[in-house]
């Protein structure tokens, strides 16, 4: 009976270890779920970024892009978009409310239906600045921090809650760390894997004069849109490299009074726009972000919030030659000067039959005018003459000597059968008026004729020498009018 009995409670021990098992194992379960279920391991809801800037500084192409979406709408007043944020750990899907403002100050007042008291600390500022217009940054960076910082003096928050913000924001400036010195399997932010290393060893380092002086006790990153427009400044305006580190020093002087973050975009280039989504989800819920400070690149500078100091900025003083670091911004920023465009008037060129048509209705209304005779060539038959037949005889008959003619012909004559009308005419007239006498009436006529001739030239008359010459031309004359073609004379021949 003992062997039995020992058996019976062996199998009732071991019975009752199983249920205990049974029990451990439900309560392990049962601890597990509601772990899970108490852990709000679900990302929040109700986040807001809120976005200001300048009108054209590109502050809904940045969120579009962002967003996924390829629209150009462009809202008026308090314009809404929303992030899509993915925690691929932990399969959860949440939205990021983006408030766009208007750039005209008239729409500032739209900001109490994106920011209250009780959402404010989930908010985060972004300041959007124009690269392609660099000379309205700093202008612009002032202007809408003036803005927020009314609008949550409006809020009328307590002085308790204010300051904790406040000091929120100076440790989480505080404990930054480098990316790479963190472990990289921890999925916490690197301000917490700083701090949960250990907290008893971590040195808190103070702050520096000018840091976080005008703090906002919300997070606050600057967006500097359109850097692919620095190769135009340096083509068109002349920009130097010391122009762009100018302009970083004066908005990194900025982000640190502010205790900021600073990045340099380019929606046209896509640079640097995935980081910027990473640094946005990482600042917003503490997601993992392991990208370090990138400041070699002039167009793709990136500054995480508390990376900066005074020292670091000093080194871009270096390379300033003909500025000074403490120089007003505007005074080395200039804006270019406007050049006005001479937009002339657009000229339609008319119909070519329309045009003719008016040309053809004009020249039909005018009167009709006499047209010139034209001169008629000296080649002409043997009937006509090139002078009026009434002045031929004559200016034969007057001029002091027969050879004026010969030497002067006209230089458009041709020797032809025109000419041979004209010659013989000439000689007819010589041998009618010819005497064989020097003292016969001819021979007087002739004289009388040269006397008078050379009464208006001022020449003495010279007889022999003209009644020399005129038997001479006698002589030739039957041979001379025989021929088909009369060659005019020559001065040699004279």
């Amino acid at each position: 009976m003992a062997p039995v009995l020992e058996k019976q409670l062996s199998r009732a021990a071991r019975a009752g270890d199983n249920n205990n098992e049974d029990e451990e194992g439900q309560n392990l379960w049962t601890s597990i779920l509601s772990e899970v279920s108490t852990s709000g391991s679900k990302l929040p809801s109700g986040k807001n970024i809120l976005l200001f800037g300048e009108d054209g500084s590109g502050k809904t192409s940045l969120m579009a892009k962002l967003q996924g979406a390829d629209h150009n709408k462009r809202g008026r007043g308090l314009e809404y978009l929303y992030l899509n944020v993915h925690d691929e750990d932990r399969d959860d899907l949440t939205r990021c409310n983006v408030w766009i403002l208007d750039g005209d100050l008239y729409h500032k007042g739209l900001l109490k239906f994106a920011v209250s008291a009780q959402s404010l600390a989930d908010c985060l500022a972004v300041f959007v600045v124009d690269m392609s217009r660099p000379w309205t940054i700093m202008e612009s960076l002032q202007k809408w921090a003036s803005v927020l910082r009314d609008h949550l003096d409006k809020l009328k928050i307590s002085p308790e809650d204010t300051r904790e913000m406040e000091q929120k924001m100076v440790k989480a400036f505080q404990e930054y760390t480098e990316p790479e010195e963190a472990t990289p399997s921890s999925p916490s932010s690197p301000q917490r894997r700083a701090q949960t290393a250990g907290e008893d060893e971590a040195v808190v380092l103070p702050l520096g004069e000018n840091t976080l002086t005008h703090n906002l006790g919300i997070p606050v990153l600057i967006v500097c849109t359109k850097c692919d427009a620095i190769s135009v400044l340096e083509k068109e305006h002349d920009y130097r490299e010391e122009h762009f580190d100018f302009i970083q020093s004066h908005i990194r002087q900025f982000c640190l009074q502010h205790g900021a973050g600073l990045i340099y975009t380019s929606v046209k280039e896509e640079k640097n726009m995935d980081l910027l989504y990473k640094y946005l989800v990482h600042k917003m819920y503490e997601f993992q972000f392991t990208t370090p400070a990138l400041v070699v690149e002039k167009d793709a500078v990136f500054i995480p919030s508390g990376w900066d100091n005074e020292k670091k900025i000093g080194i871009l003083h270096e390379n300033l030659s003909t500025v000074r670091p403490e120089d007003p911004f505007e005074d080395f920023i200039t804006k270019p000067p406007v050049r006005k465009l001479v937009h002339e008037k657009e000229i339609n060129a008319e119909d070519e039959q329309v045009f003719l048509m008016k040309q053809q209705s004009l020249l039909s209304k005018q009167p009709a005018t006499p047209t010139r005779v034209a001169t008629e060539s000296p080649g002409r038959t043997a009937s006509g003459s090139p002078r009026p037949a009434g002045r031929t005889g004559q200016s034969n008959v007057t001029s002091g000597s027969p050879m004026a003619a010969v030497k002067k012909p006209d230089p458009n004559m041709k020797a032809g059968a025109a000419n041979e009308g004209v010659l013989a005419n000439f000689f007819n007239s010589l041998l009618s008026k010819k005497t064989g006498a020097p003292g016969s009436p001819g021979s007087a006529a002739v004289g009388a004729g040269v006397q008078g001739s050379a009464k208006k030239t001022g020449q003495k008359p010279g007889l022999t020498d003209v009644q020399a010459e005129l038997d001479r031309m006698t002589r030739k004359q039957d041979s001379m009018v025989s021929t088909n073609n009369i060659p005019a004379p020559t001065e040699n021949e004279a």
